[in-house]
């Protein structure tokens, strides 16, 4: 394989501080198996789409399998068994590792709101002037039930940020919600008219107004109502680990710290259709012009600083750390280590 080979000196010396230097710039002497999970084909996750697609994680020394697990739980869940060394996903989900006896890290924030609480309102209840939430919530189904709001997974990024927004508008007990799973089945879901609405990302928006199955109910994702309800800043979704991960191969948390800062990097300086033709493979269930609308907000939302203050991450406590969720408050620094990403950036100046 070739080498990728640091010109500074490499530190002999144990500790965090030597893998930094020593793997910031160079390949592992043979590439190291390692498994990235992800949990949905969805454009918010083109970092880690980017470091395997520009040979970012190959460079780090890394062979990588790429897998799906079709919700952020069940990511979360590869992770916790081991079958996974890293995902991405809500924050939360590292939280709730923590919570369970599985200590995990963050070892990247990925973005600075969330993009994916965009409520899609089934087309034929717009159509019959159901244009707000209040009203929404008020509506009965045929047989009389609660409305549905269909999430990825319960417990998931859609479902913790869409029942703050119904708690915090005293909608929370009027509507029933229900994971619909991937992409895929998630649009199913609202074409076949088995939910009422969907709560997701922009692209999926565009993809089901498109088809004629979807239109806009409430953007919570939307600059301005993001810091009105929820105040500015808050690292909602991040890149994470198990601490035993961490603990038994330090230089190889570095490695993909390093790819995917490259990766971020990367993609502040290219423009959507280059990061489209990058990812494509990953996102092939929606449209190539719905998927140039994702890249574009998750540049708009991307953390391109990669640091996690202590402002923001109490902004988002009071979605985190409530009855919902059942996760016990977590002090930030007991979820959120900096040394990986601090070598990495040294190593790749932003």
């Amino acid at each position: 394989m070739t080498m990728i080979i640091n010109r500074r000196p490499l530190l002999c010396a144990l500790g965090l501080g030597a893998v930094g230097s020593a793997f910031g710039r160079r390949a592992f002497a043979d590439d190291k198996a390692g498994v990235v999970a992800y949990p949905t084909a969805e454009t918010m996750y083109q970092s880690q789409f980017l470091a395997f697609t520009k040979g970012f994680f190959k460079e780090a020394g890394l062979d990588v399998k790429m897998i799906q697990g079709g919700s952020g739980v069940k990511a979360r869940e590869l992770v916790a068994a081991s079958q996974a060394d890293i995902s991405v996903g809500d924050i939360t989900h590292p939280m709730q590792l923590s919570n369970h006896g599985r200590n995990a890290r963050v070892f990247l924030p990925l973005d600075v709101r969330n993009s994916a609480v965009v409520f899609i309102i089934r087309k034929d209840l717009k159509d019959q002037g159901i244009d707000s939430l209040e009203k929404f919530a008020a509506w009965k189904r045929p047989d009389g039930h609660k409305p549905i709001i269909g999430v990825s997974s319960l417990g998931g990024t859609n479902h913790v940020w869409g029942s703050y927004y119904m708690e915090l508008f005293k909608l929370d007990q009027a509507v029933t919600f229900v994971a619909a799973g991937t992409v895929e089945t998630m649009l199913g879901s609202i074409k076949t008219k088995q939910i009422d609405v969907l709560i997701n990302i922009p692209q999926l928006l565009a993809d089901s107004v498109a088809h004629g199955w979807g239109a806009l109910l409430f953007d919570g994702s939307s600059e301005a109502n993001w810091n009105k309800y929820i105040g500015g800043k808050v690292p909602a979704t991040a890149h994470y680990t198990l601490k035993s991960t961490i603990d038994k191969d330090p230089a190889k948390m570095q490695a993909y710290t390093t790819a995917i800062w490259r990766a971020t990097q990367w993609s502040k300086t290219h423009s959507a259709d280059e990061i489209c033709d990058a990812i494509e493979p990953y996102v092939g269930s929606t449209g190539r012009e719905s998927n140039i609308l994702g890249i574009n907000l998750t540049k708009s939302i991307t953390d391109f600083e990669g640091v996690v203050d202590q402002a923001s991450y109490d902004r988002g406590g009071k979605v985190w750390f409530r009855e919902l969720t059942g996760i016990k408050p977590i002090p930030m620094n007991d979820i959120i280590v900096t040394e990986f990403a601090a070598a990495a950036k040294r190593a790749f100046p932003a």
